[in-house]
């Protein structure tokens, strides 16, 4: 016998008793039980205790394999994003996703229907084995550190055309001699973002880089925030910056939280595709550009949505942060008053006719690619052959 059976077989007999009765079934019902006496007198002066109703059942899966097979297809095809833009994608990648799977009714309700929380239960397993560290090689520089003005307040804007910039290293295991990198661009409000690839930090290759990605930009470039690096405090990028009326600001030395949306674009766009093999040939720059113009920029801005944060709130001595519904880079720029009507019209045109299924086969044939031209030799085998 239970607690609470023993608590329903003594109840009645405790409230018909006399006071000195009770004290007696109050110290057994103590003794059996191990309840503490007040708790024991809320109890048994509480409501009366209601009867068992056999055994609960244990409540079947609400998502059978075939929501689960499918869910899984989008969310590999999408590049594994976290559940709450895995949730927001379903809808615009459902309509292709039909072309691929037979989908019941009840499977696209169920799909459209699942929570974030659900998603995440029913991944948990494959997610925890997609963890990898992140490493950077920035070098400081102090050429005209002095003069361009550092930028360490909350970005406030309301339209696009402020960006942060930063380059990722393709150096592997070392970093002597050249090697490409990955220069990223993220536009604060709408998270727009393009990447190029260069070899090497030369001042001239990156302003070459920066023009390409402003004309392919769907709106005007007003500003761009960097970080301390000499690859960005040159006078050549300056000067370019003054004849394009760009604004440039920098972030505080050794203060990452200063380019906290370059850095998240970096892990997305670059590191978790990319990863950390050595890239140093003419060749890989090539291709890791073929797959930056084209591919990559479409299924990030056009098909892959991602949130925001919109404020920072003080709960007790707890920071809770407040994020806006996860939306791509295009429906923000969408909503934006002044952004172009016929720019936005025919990127929603193209973005129609895109099928993203076929668009993540085609990144992952190109990334097949570039994984055969990485440099595997040891650190080594490579100062030994730069010596010679």
């Amino acid at each position: 016998m239970g607690r609470r059976e023993y608590l329903r077989a003594v109840y009645a007999r405790y409230r018909r008793s006399s006071p000195a009765k009770k004290r007696v079934i109050l110290d057994e019902f103590c003794r059996v039980c191990g309840y503490h006496r007040k708790y024991a007198i809320r109890l048994l002066n509480g409501p009366r205790p209601a009867l068992a109703s056999g055994l609960r059942r244990s409540r079947g899966p609400s998502y059978g394999p075939a929501v689960i097979q499918a869910l899984t297809q989008v969310w590999e095809a999408a590049g594994y994003p976290w559940s709450v833009r895995l949730k927001a994608l379903l809808p615009l990648w459902l309509p292709w996703l039909r072309h691929r799977r037979s989908l019941s009714r009840a499977t696209e309700r169920q799909l459209l229907a699942i929570s974030p929380r659900q998603i995440d239960r029913r991944l948990k397993l494959r997610k925890s084995q997609l963890r990898r560290r992140l490493y950077g090689r920035t070098k400081p520089g102090s050429l005209l550190k002095h003069h361009i003005p550092i930028q360490t307040d909350h970005w406030d804007v309301t339209g696009p055309g402020f960006t942060e910039i930063d380059l990722v290293s393709h150096s592997g295991d070392c970093a002597e001699g050249e090697f490409a990198h990955s220069f990223n661009l993220t536009d604060i409000h709408t998270a727009w973002t393009e990447t190029r690839a260069v070899r090497g930090k030369g001042q001239s290759g990156l302003v070459t880089a920066l023009e390409e990605m402003r004309q392919a930009l769907p709106f005007a470039l007003r500003g761009i925030d960097s970080d301390n690096g000499s690859e960005f405090l040159n006078a050549h990028l300056v000067r370019y910056c003054q004849a394009q009326s760009v604004q440039f600001t920098r972030g505080r030395p050794y203060k990452k939280d200063d380019n906290a949306h370059i850095e998240q674009k970096n892990w997305t766009h670059v590191r978790k595709l990319i990863g950390w093999d050595r890239y140093d040939s003419p060749t890989a720059v090539d291709q890791l550009n073929d797959l930056y113009r084209h591919e990559l920029p479409r299924m990030m801005n056009w098909c892959q949505p991602s949130v925001k944060l919109l404020r920072k709130e003080r709960v007790g001595s707890r920071l809770r942060r407040v994020y806006d519904r996860p939306q791509t880079p295009l429906e923000r720029l969408q909503a934006c008053p002044g952004a172009d009507p016929a720019i936005v019209a025919k990127l929603l045109r193209l973005r129609a006719a895109t099928d993203p299924f076929q668009l993540a086969q085609t990144i992952e044939r190109k990334l097949e690619r570039i994984y055969d031209l990485a440099s595997h030799r040891d650190r080594a085998d490579r100062v030994t052959s730069q010596t010679a």
